[in-house]
């Protein structure tokens, strides 16, 4: 009866083992992805501020041109 509940034991044991090895290596994959997307997302929102201060930045600039006269004569 003691092999039995050993033998038992031992199935569990690994069984266990097994399942907490998947479940590590799977919050391992999910760590890695979160920051992954996270570095993207810092990526994305530095680039889109740079282009909005840069349009901005043409935009004042045209303002501040004098607008170019339109030619006013025969055709």
């Amino acid at each position: 009866m003691t092999a039995t509940s050993k033998k038992s034991r031992d199935q569990a044991e690994s069984i266990f083992s097994k399942t907490q090895t998947q479940s590590m290596s799977l919050n391992r994959i999910i760590s890695e992805q979160d920051a992954v997307s996270q570095a993207r997302e810092a990526k994305t929102a530095r680039l889109r501020e740079l282009r909005l201060e840069k349009e901005a930045d043409e935009m004042a600039a045209a303002a501040a041109l004098p607008a170019s006269p339109k030619r006013v004569g025969k055709r």
